[in-house]
């Protein structure tokens, strides 16, 4: 049942208790306090006439750790934003998480200076919890929170959406960038034969030194590249991909020295700081390992390849992510029509 208690300031507060189910609300009215009341028994009501689970005494934490426990892990992205909940808001007890609760993340990873994109972020996998939690697990809690607070983000003037980068490398930079490693002969990744290819392939680090001997068909000049990155498919996303003339020829070296296995043995991450630290000491700004990806794509539709063509190469599903690739200039349309 609801009781109703009038705060020194006027307001009132609503406490709801009901087969172990708790919730509470500050009004201004005791009207809309009765009600909210009114309309969360009722929720609490059919919740329980549905068969949902009353989450007495279990916190977030138990339930994002039953959730990883459940699903496939995901990205590094998740795991973060995973931990990151966990970590603010795991104490929380299921049937009091509400809306205050969020609120107070908001402020606080606003104050750390976490911008609008990875806040939304955060609430957008906190929302994707709960709802597992209701449908799969028919647990009692509100995936609502979570939207609403995404949605409050907008009432802050928080941007939710990042930007699109459009930053690629001029040819100068990849020359100086390729003079830098060629004076380390210590350097043990061959980082320029690695931006070569990247920029021949258009595909991601991660793809690179994942590519293995045994996924390349030498007769199709094609590689197959596992669990290839898909925003609905998590795992399991394999595509055969061609190789074009400068790409195929670098897999052709590399499958002499290595018959068996992966073709670029190195780690990923070490790739990327690698190529991040010669940019630093060349004073090369703002460009990072994934913009080599934009240059290949720009320079696939450059070669008059079609949408279909090019994202067969690229990977990309949607034309509305595949057109932020083109950077094409009108100098481009009159050399593809023949006028330049």
């Amino acid at each position: 049942m609801a009781t109703y208690t009038k705060l020194p300031s006027g307001r009132w507060r609503v406490q709801v208790r009901r087969a172990g189910f708790y919730r509470n609300q500050t009004f201004d009215r005791k009207s809309e306090a009765r009600a909210w009341a009114e309309e969360i028994e009722a929720q609490t009501q059919q919740a329980r006439s549905r068969g949902y689970i009353q989450p007495k005494g279990a916190t977030l934490a138990d339930l994002i750790q039953l959730n990883r426990e459940q699903v496939p892990e995901g990205g590094r992205t998740r795991r973060a934003c995973l931990d990151r909940l966990t970590a603010r808001l795991g104490s929380i007890q299921l049937e009091r998480l509400g809306p205050l609760h969020l609120r107070d993340f908001i402020d606080t990873r606003q104050g750390e200076g976490a911008g609008g994109v990875t806040i939304a972020q955060d609430l957008s996998y906190l929302a994707a919890v709960l709802e597992w939690a209701r449908v799969v697990r028919r647990i009692d809690v509100n995936p609502e929170l979570a939207r609403d607070a995404r949605r409050e983000l907008k009432h802050r003037k928080l941007q939710t959406r990042s930007r699109s980068r459009d930053r690629i490398p001029t040819s100068t930079e990849l020359e100086r960038l390729e003079e830098h490693w060629g004076s380390k002969p210590r350097q043990k990744i061959p980082m320029g034969e690695l931006v070569r290819f990247a920029v021949a392939s258009a595909m991601r680090a991660g793809e690179i030194t994942r590519i293995c001997a045994e996924d390349v068909d030498k007769a199709a000049r094609t590689v197959v590249i596992r669990d290839r990155k898909d925003p609905r498919n998590k795992a399991g996303n394999d595509q055969v991909v061609p190789l074009l003339p400068d790409a195929w020829a670098i897999v052709e070296a590399r499958l002499n020295a290595h018959p068996r296995g992966r073709l670029f043995p190195y780690n990923r991450e070490s790739v990327s700081t690698a190529f991040t630290r010669a940019c630093e000491a060349l004073r090369i700004r703002d460009l990072h390992f994934h913009d080599l990806r934009h240059l290949a794509t720009v320079r696939l539709f450059r070669m008059g390849l079609d949408i279909p063509r090019v994202s067969l190469i690229t990977g990309h599903k949607d034309w509305g992510n595949l057109r932020r690739y083109t950077n094409l200039t009108p100098a481009d349309v009159h050399a593809a029509a023949g006028a330049g």
